[in-house]
């Protein structure tokens, strides 16, 4: 599966997209999956009230099924003006 970073997730996980296998069935558990790999996915995704996502592209929530999802993005809530 594509996991993809924007905006200040990228920065704090140092790189914008990786390619992971997960058994996760849910985006909280690939959450879960990403905060065990260490202290920059830790600091990245420690406030997921700041954070929207999207499995293949549709906007989400955590307690999504990932399926059989080929990408997950990580981003910042969005902001118009």
């Amino acid at each position: 599966m594509d996991i993809l970073y924007f905006a200040w997730l990228r920065e704090r996980i140092g790189a914008p997209r990786e390619r992971v296998d997960t058994s996760a069935a849910t985006v909280r558990e690939l959450v879960a999956e990403l905060v065990a790999r260490g202290d920059r996915y830790a600091a990245a995704l420690s406030d997921l009230g700041a954070v929207r996502v999207a499995v293949d592209q549709a906007l989400t929530d955590l307690d999504a099924p990932l399926g059989n999802a080929r990408e997950v993005a990580f981003f910042p809530p969005m902001t118009g003006g």
